[in-house]
């Protein structure tokens, strides 16, 4: 994948990708703490979010919360370009402390109305990721700019489109119910009368990452929130689904690269992750 642009902007990262010759059906997994939109111009894809699949044509946008679980999958060897933004959930606080124009975001079950038809955006994004003028213009327009998109996303007659509930939604949702339990792969491959390679083949469909490398990038999501709220890293560690202290620290150092006692110095404002598959 070619990256023609990334620009970040206190707190605002946006990127312009394109994929001239995708691998035809590969799908990468992503799940970070902070929210993304997502526009779609051109190529033969799919969105997957926590089991939905979302077909995507020219002019889809897609909105995801910080710990939703996420991927674009290629259909084709078709030229595929799209934009992404990403940002934290505090990003309008000074002049939006009630958060209504995070509503589309976060008042929504996991995996559902995440999908709108907003044609005509191209340039909108283009000035976002390609803007020449110095960091507080840059900032100002960005934010403005993504503002005016949530606001139309809140909009009733902005185009929402509801994917159709199945199987393999169902089984993510009762997956995303159990994350802080203690279970193995069969037990929930037993819930759904599936053996576990076809609830771990299904599941890896719908989601593009395995059952175990899911709910581990979730219950790291949980705990670096936990972390960053003074919890201490046992605490932790216990609360997000984590039965052995030290399976934790190893998979908590490997995702975020430092030891759990570092997050709380962070913040809610961590610079954002480059997901390179967007």
């Amino acid at each position: 994948m070619d990256h023609l642009k990334e620009t970040e902007s206190a707190g605002l990262y946006i990127r312009h990708a394109i994929d001239e010759a995708p691998k035809g059906t590969g799908s990468d997994f992503h799940i970070h703490d902070r929210c993304e939109v997502f526009y779609f111009i051109s190529g033969n894809a799919q969105y997957l979010v926590e089991g939905s699949v979302y077909p995507l044509s020219k002019g889809s946008l897609l909105i995801m919360r910080p710990g939703e679980a996420h991927c674009i999958r290629s259909l084709s060897a078709e030229r595929c370009e799209r934009y992404a933004v990403n940002f934290p959930i505090s990003l309008f606080d000074s002049f939006d402390p009630e958060r209504r124009l995070m509503r589309t975001l976060t008042d929504r079950p996991l995996g559902r109305d995440n999908l709108y038809f907003l044609p005509g955006l191209e340039d909108t994004f283009r000035e976002m990721c390609y803007y020449e003028g110095d960091d507080y213009g840059r900032t100002l327009m960005m934010t403005t700019k993504l503002a005016i998109i949530l606001e139309m996303t809140g909009d009733k007659e902005s185009g929402k489109i509801c994917a159709e509930p199945a199987l393999p939604e169902k089984i993510v949702r009762y997956v995303n119910d159990m994350l802080y339990e203690e279970i193995t792969v069969g037990q929930l491959a037993e819930h759904f009368f599936l053996s576990t390679s076809q609830f771990s083949r299904i599941f890896r469909q719908a989601t593009g990452a395995t059952p175990r490398a899911y709910i581990t990038a979730k219950r790291l999501i949980k705990a670096r929130e936990l972390l960053r709220n003074g919890a201490s890293a046992k605490k932790a560690a216990e609360n997000s689904g984590f039965a052995d202290y030290s399976v934790f620290y190893k998979a908590y150092v490997k995702r975020y690269g430092e030891n759990p006692s570092a997050a709380g110095n962070h913040g809610a404002a961590d610079a954002p992750q480059r997901l390179a598959s967007r």
